[in-house]
């Protein structure tokens, strides 16, 4: 089966139109699953520890034509989590932690810890593919060491532990194509 991983929206409009306009032309058949912080959240961590029940229009950008395109499944991001913390409301609460598709698991990124270089520190996962977002940094991970790829060009995996980071629709406009059949992966960037 064919995935189309995105992740980081940060709840742009053109940047999201952009990448799922991509995903259609390039693979129409491809299911499309989002790694988290869709939104933005206009108050920053720091500020985020004291405030509270703030009203959503302050808390979080949410433009009216952006909530339309989310059209597929995704897990929670820190984004999200900092808009319901500083709301007090519940609205992402739908959104799971972790989602597992075929020989991988899907998170944002933000569960783990990252070196001062923001490389991440990953966990081990079960199954061993681990596809996120967080960092807005596109990269493909094994033994802690960045591997190198090519946009555009498939990538074979190995019977192996992976980390995958799709990079950022929000900015970059990166995504990933993961063919679960194939067991490649392809870093995708809308020009």
């Amino acid at each position: 089966m064919k995935y189309a991983l995105l992740g980081d929206l940060h709840s742009s409009v053109k940047d999201t139109k952009a990448v799922l306009a991509h995903i259609s032309q390039c693979v129409p058949d491809a299911k499309i699953i989002g790694l988290g912080d869709l939104y933005e959240c206009n108050i920053g961590k720091r500020k985020a520890e004291t405030i509270r029940d703030i009203p959503m229009k302050k808390a979080a950008r949410m433009p009216k034509e952006f909530a339309p395109l989310l059209t597929f499944p995704s897990v929670r991001g820190n984004q999200e989590e900092r808009i319901m913390l500083v709301t007090g409301r519940d609205d992402f609460k739908q959104l799971p932690e972790k989602i597992i598709i075929d020989g991988a698991v899907i998170m944002h990124g933000h569960q783990w810890r990252w070196t001062k270089d923001w490389l991440p520190v990953l966990p081990k996962t079960d199954p061993p593919l681990l596809f996120f977002g967080h960092s807005h940094e596109a990269g493909l991970y094994r033994k802690k060491k960045r591997l190198p790829f090519v946009y555009g060009e498939p990538v074979f995996l190995k019977k192996k532990r992976y980390g995958i980071n799709a990079g950022a629709v929000w900015g970059s406009r990166e995504w990933v194509l993961y063919d679960s059949d194939a067991k490649t992966v392809t870093f995708m960037k809308v020009d």
